[in-house]
Order: C-alpha cells, then sequence, then structure tokens
C-alpha cells in the first residue's frame, strides 16, 4: 500500500514541473549575462586636470565617468576612477594619481628693488600648491628699474602640467643712508653708557649707521671742569664715532696761556676725522699742524678736513663741517678766524659734486633758529643748493622729526637736530636716487634715558666718575627752599616760554648777587654786576646745595671783573642784551643793583626807555652820557664776549680790572653766606610792552 501511494505522488510532482516549465518565456529561460568592466590604462592627473587624465570614449562611444571617485586633493596615491560607456552598457575603470600642481603665485609682499638694480628674469617666490606654499622659480616680465616709484609687473609658472600667472607688484627705491647724530652734550656723561646702549641697538639694525656729532662736546659739567674733555673722548672712542665738527665751545680754553692745546689734545687722540669748512687754523700753532686744507675719502683720525666723503652701501656721501661766526664773541679761539659760511659751504658743495659726489651733508653748529643776523641752518638751506641733510647743534634744538627745507623744490633739505645734554640719540635715514636727490626719509630721536646703561660703557666711565662725585657731593653749607631753574623755551616742558636767555630768573638774581658782593668788597663805588644768560648752564635743586651743583651751573672758570663804563656805554651795552628779543640770546644780561626797564615794540638799538641803580637805599638814573660807573661782570663779558663791543673797548682802553676770583667760588661763598636761599624774581627787567 505504501509503496503504491508514494509511486503516485511522484508521477504527480513530475507532471506539475513539466506544466510549470513549459509556461516560462524563452527569454529568460538562460541565466542573464554580466556587466563588462573594462580596466583602461593607468594615467597621471597633472595641474589638478582630473579630464585630461580620463579617456574620452571607448569603441568610438563616449564615457560618462563619476568623477566623485577621485579626490582632488588626495595626493601620490592610486585612486580608480569609474565610468560608464554611453549606450553599450559596459564598465570602464581607469587607476590615476593625483600629481601635485600649483594653485596660485603669492606676490611677495615688500618686493623692491634698488634704482638702476639688474633683475633677473625669473625671481625666487612662493607658490601655492594643492599641498601647500613653497618658494620657487617664477619668471616674470615687465621690471623696470630705471625709475623710483610704485610698479606692476607679470608673473608665470608652469609646473606638472598647469600654467599659472599673476600681477605682481613692485617698487622701485634708492639708496637708504642711515644716521645717529648727537649735539651739545656738554660732557653730560653719566647719561653717556645709556647712549652707548641706543647706539648698538641701532647699528644692530642698521650695522652701517654713522654716528656723527654736531660739535659742543666741552664744557657744562664737573667731568669737562675736571679732565677737559678727555673723558668724553674716552666714551665717544669706545661707542665708534665717525666723526665730529667743532662747536664754540670746543674754543672755551683758547684763552689761557696755553691756547688751543687742550682742544688739539682732544682731537689728536680721536678714534675719528673732523671736518671744518670756514674755520682758518693757519695762525694757530696748535690746530694748524691737525689741518687738511682738502677733501679725501682716506681721512686720517685725529685730523681736521675741509670735506669728507665716505661709502656707505656703495653709495659715496660728503661731509662737510660749519661753526657759528658768534664763537669769535662767545668762545675764545685765539688765532682761529672764521670766515663766511654760506660762501664756505658753496665752496664744499662745488667740491663735492668735481669729484662726482651728489649725497651731500653739512654737519653744523650754526642753530637751527639762532641769530639769523649771524647764521643758521634755516638760511643755510635756504641759500646753499645742494646740501641733502644738515646735522646741527648749538640752539638745543629738540626736532623729534626732521624738518624738510625747499620741499616744493627738487633739492631738498632735512635739518635735524637732537636737543642736549646727552638726552637723545637722533636717528636718520635718508633714501637718495641716482642723481643725489632726497626721495624719501625717516627719522626720530631716542630718549637715552630710558634705557639700560651699556656695561662697558660704564667700567668706562667709572673712574673719572669716581673722582667727579667726590667733588660733586661736598656740600656748600646752604640750602634753597625752592629750584632754581635754568628754562631754555626748546625745553619739552616748557609752557611758558621763559628763558635764562630772555627773561629775568632766580638763578640769574642769585649769582649776580653774589657777584655784586663780592666786587663790593674790593670797590664799593660799583654800583651793579651783570651776567650773560648764556654763561649760566645748570639748574640747582631744591634743597641742599653742593659745590658740584654750583660747578655745573658755571662751568667755564669765568673770573670776576670790575669795568670803568660811561652812562652811554652802560645804555649801549642794554640795548644789545634786549635788542634779539623775543628771541633768545646768550648776551641777554642778568643783573643786580640795577633796574633796567625796556620797550620790545620799539626797535632794536632804541629799546632801553631807563636803568636805574640803588644809593642810600633810593633808586638814581644812570645818565646817558660820558658820566662813568663801575660795573662787575664775568671776564669773558668784559673782554667783549657775546657781542658786547662797548666792553670790549673798554677792555683794550684799560677800564678793566680782572680781579681773578673763579665765578663759581663767588656763588659757592654766596650762598654759604645766605645759609638759606629763597628765589626769587623781584622785576629786575620790566618790559613796559607786556605791562
Amino acid at each position: 500500500m505504501l509503496t503504491r501511494k508514494t509511486n503516485k505522488l511522484y508521477a504527480s510532482l513530475a507532471v506539475a514541473a513539466i506544466t510549470a516549465s513549459s509556461i516560462v518565456p524563452a527569454a529568460t529561460a538562460d541565466a542573464a549575462p554580466k556587466v563588462k568592466t573594462v580596466k583602461l590604462k593607468t594615467d597621471f592627473v597633472r595641474g589638478g586636470d582630473l579630464d585630461a587624465a580620463l579617456d574620452k570614449t571607448y569603441q568610438g562611444a563616449n564615457i560618462h565617468w563619476y568623477k566623485s571617485s577621485v579626490k582632488l586633493n588626495k595626493l601620490g596615491t592610486y585612486q580608480t576612477a569609474k565610468g560608464i560607456v554611453i549606450g553599450k552598457g559596459i564598465k570602464v575603470e581607469k587607476r590615476v594619481r593625483v600629481l601635485n600642481y600649483p594653485v596660485a603665485i603669492v606676490p611677495a609682499e615688500g618686493l623692491s628693488f634698488k634704482q638702476g638694480e639688474k633683475v633677473p628674469s625669473a625671481l625666487r617666490l612662493d607658490v601655492r600648491f594643492a599641498n601647500g606654499t613653497v618658494e620657487r622659480l617664477v619668471r616674470v616680465h615687465g621690471i623696470d628699474t630705471s625709475k623710483i616709484g610704485s610698479f606692476t609687473a607679470h608673473a608665470k609658472f608652469t609646473s606638472n602640467g598647469r600654467t599659472i600667472e599673476a600681477d605682481l607688484p613692485y617698487s622701485v627705491g634708492g639708496t637708504t643712508v642711515s644716521f645717529m647724530h648727537t649735539n651739545d652734550t656738554h660732557a653730560s656723561l653719566d647719561l653717556a653708557p645709556k647712549r652707548a646702549t641706543a647706539v648698538k641697538q641701532v647699528r644692530a639694525e642698521k650695522p652701517n649707521a654713522l654716528l656723527i656729532d654736531a660739535g659742543d662736546v666741552f664744557s657744562g659739567s664737573l667731568y669737562f671742569n675736571k679732565f677737559e674733555g678727555m673723558a668724553d673722548l674716552k666714551l665717544m672712542n669706545y661707542m665708534k664715532y665717525d666723526l665730529m665738527t667743532l662747536g664754540n665751545h670746543e674754543f672755551d680754553l683758547g684763552g689761557d696761556e696755553d691756547g688751543n692745546a687742550e682742544l688739539a689734545k682732544f682731537i689728536r687722540y680721536a678714534n675719528f676725522p673732523f671736518v671744518s669748512s670756514n674755520l682758518d687754523f693757519s695762525a694757530d700753532t696748535d690746530l694748524n699742524p691737525l689741518f687738511r686744507d682738502a677733501v679725501t675719502d682716506k681721512p686720517y683720525n685725529g685730523r681736521l678736513y675741509e670735506g669728507i666723503i665716505k661709502e656707505v652701501d656703495g653709495v659715496k656721501v660728503g661731509f662737510f663741517g660749519l661753526t657759528t661766526e658768534e664763537t669769535a664773541e662767545i668762545a675764545s679761539p685765539g688765532d682761529v678766524q672764521f670766515q663766511d659760511y654760506i660762501a664756505e659751504a658753496k665752496a664744499a658743495v662745488a667740491a663735492f659734486e668735481a669729484a662726482g659726489v651728489n649725497q651731500i651733508v653739512a654737519v653744523t653748529h650754526l642753530g637751527y633758529d639762532d641769530n639769523p643776523a649771524v647764521d643758521n641752518d634755516q638760511i643755510l638751506a635756504e641759500e646753499v643748493a645742494g646740501i641733502d641733510v644738515i646735522i646741527g647743534g648749538h640752539s638745543h634744538s629738540l626736532l623729534t622729526k626732521p624738518v624738510v627745507k625747499n620741499a616744493e623744490t627738487d633739492n631738498p633739505t632735512l635739518i635735524v637736530q637732537a636737543y642736549q645734554y646727552s638726552q637723545y640719540l637722533g636717528t636718520l635715514d635718508v633714501t637718495f636716487d641716482n642723481d643725489g636727490k632726497v626721495v624719501a626719509h625717516e627719522g626720530a630721536v631716542i630718549d637715552v634715558s630710558k634705557l639700560e646703561a651699556d656695561a662697558k660703557a660704564t667700567q668706562l666711565l667709572a673712574p673719572f666718575k669716581e673722582e667727579v662725585d667726590e667733588l660733586k657731593n661736598q656740600p656748600t653749607g646752604a640750602t634753597t627752599t625752592a629750584a632754581l631753574t635754568n628754562p631754555r623755551t626748546s625745553d619739552p616742558d616748557n609752557t611758558t616760554g621763559v628763558s635764562v636767555r630772555k627773561n629775568e630768573t632766580a638763578l640769574g638774581n642769585l649769582i649776580t648777587d653774589g657777584m655784586l658782593a663780592k666786587a663790593k668788597t674790593f670797590s664799593p663805588d660799583v654800583i651793579g654786576a651783570i651776567q650773560n644768560g648764556g654763561g649760566i648752564r645748570a639748574a640747582i635743586d631744591e634743597g641742599e646745595i653742593t659745590i658740584g651743583e654750583v660747578l655745573t651751573t658755571l662751568p667755564f672758570g669765568n673770573t670776576l671783573a670790575i669795568a670803568d663804563l660811561t652812562g652811554t656805554e652802560i645804555y649801549q651795552t642794554f640795548e644789545r642784551s634786549v635788542g634779539p628779543l623775543p628771541n633768545e640770546n646768550g648776551g641777554f644780561l642778568h643783573v643786580a643793583g640795577l633796574k633796567v626797564t625796556y620797550d620790545s615794540s620799539q626797535p632794536s638799538g632804541e629799546r632801553v626807555t631807563k636803568i636805574e641803580y640803588m644809593k642810600d637805599g633810593a633808586p638814581v638814573l644812570v645818565e646817558n652820557g660820558p658820566t662813568k660807573y663801575k660795573v662787575a661782570t664775568n671776564a669773558f663779558t668784559a673782554k667783549g664776549g657775546d657781542g658786547f663791543a662797548e666792553l670790549g673797548v673798554a677792555y683794550t682802553e684799560g677800564r678793566v680790572q680782572d680781579l681773578g676770583l673763579s665765578d663759581w667760588e663767588n656763588l659757592r661763598d654766596h650762598v654759604a653766606s645766605l645759609v638759606t636761599v629763597e628765589p626769587k624774581v623781584e622785576g629786575r627787567i620790566v618790559d613796559v610792552a607786556a605791562e
């Protein structure tokens, strides 16, 4: 039974299978064929251009590529690009390797050339590639360095099959010469080690910067009184000054029996040369052997020259020096003669130009805005063509940036000056074109007091400082209840305009009071005392008054003198004192025992209206006539210094008695006698126009 049922089941299944197979369509009766995949030849993707690396057709039919299958930022490894042949149903694959490729030329920031510089056809510039920025040689076209200015060239770079181009900004400039400059340091050596630090800092950035001094290293502190310039020279040699001109105070010692021997020693031991174009040394036995009346490019240290040529970064720069003609009146130059500064400057410029030197620097001790009737830097710039830079001194001017004269012309002149007493180091960068014209400049002053002292300079100064400090700290036995100021109009914090060289000051009153008191012990008939403001050099601080302060205030070693003057000569003397007002004037006279009344609204020479002196407690008029009076002053003024011709006549006629008493010792004795000094401005010099 079981066997028969099983056979029937198998028979039924077989019939069903045959029936089912008979209704399947013929097209699907066989298995579906696989889609064909073709592998194409491996290639590289160059310049980021994937299309160029992929085949366009296969067997005459276009290929559609699935580009997302290749990552262009995946560099250096093989990737498989996938696509399909349109209309054939054939898949294609291609192994590609993406090579690094340039994206952009990065314009060089601050790309610049010197005028006339030869520029190669390819420059090393930054090129940004797909995988980063690297420096490459890039071809450039259109760079012209014949003219100064800002321009645009064209840059082109090809790598791994891709070419990129870009505009390339560039500039053409002249040659830049850098200067450091000082003036009127007046033996203020306590700040010299800090000045040395400033010099080193500038040279670290600009190794070829020249260091120049515009005169008046001499006089003004105990360092000079004690060492007569040799302490200053020790520090200047250490700082490696390049050159210097002479100021009026370099001749302060020329009036003694040794003549200019101390100045000659200072020059001889200098490790740098000096320039002087308007001084005639032929009659001076100390200085003439050191002078060379020539312009040279091979100067010897410790010598004076008419002019010097220095080569800086391939550019020849000419230097000449000028000293104020006032020196004959305000110092003691002895047998040194002074020549017209304008004529000598023109001759110096002509000599340099004849030697092919178009970059010309005047190192002057004339004053920025000093007496125009005599000389100053501004007049020099206006009157003498061809001077590019004036590095000046004498007026103690703080020019925080260069002053440009003749800016509207093709020959501008820069004027710089760095104040006084080692407080600042001036800096100046000047760019010249190939014709020697100033095309750009930048200047400033460095406040050296804010810097750390240079260790070596401090060590060099130490033995000098030890001796000076010993003298400086000795007390006079007096104190002052307030500071005895010594203002100049150029002082940065001077908001009143008061100056020791044009106004009565408490310090001037104190000094002349001491002169008058001492003179009366020799001649009771002395009616008054006068002191030139230019001879008062420093303030005295509140509190104890030391010998050092007194010596610094009156540093020139002048002696007390008594002059027999007519009333007319006294009036003429004070006309010279107030004549230059409102300008500062080193010959402005401070007074004791006198009251001088003047009218500044009147012309110079006609200003003094009344001069009085005290007698028996009452004011007495000085008669403007032949009556003679005795007046005390310092020997410098008594000999006609500061242009006081009437006093000079009295001196030559034997009407001046030099008492031989040092001015600083007189002041020391006077303050000691007072014990307590109470500074006062008492109306001894009165301008009726200001009332």
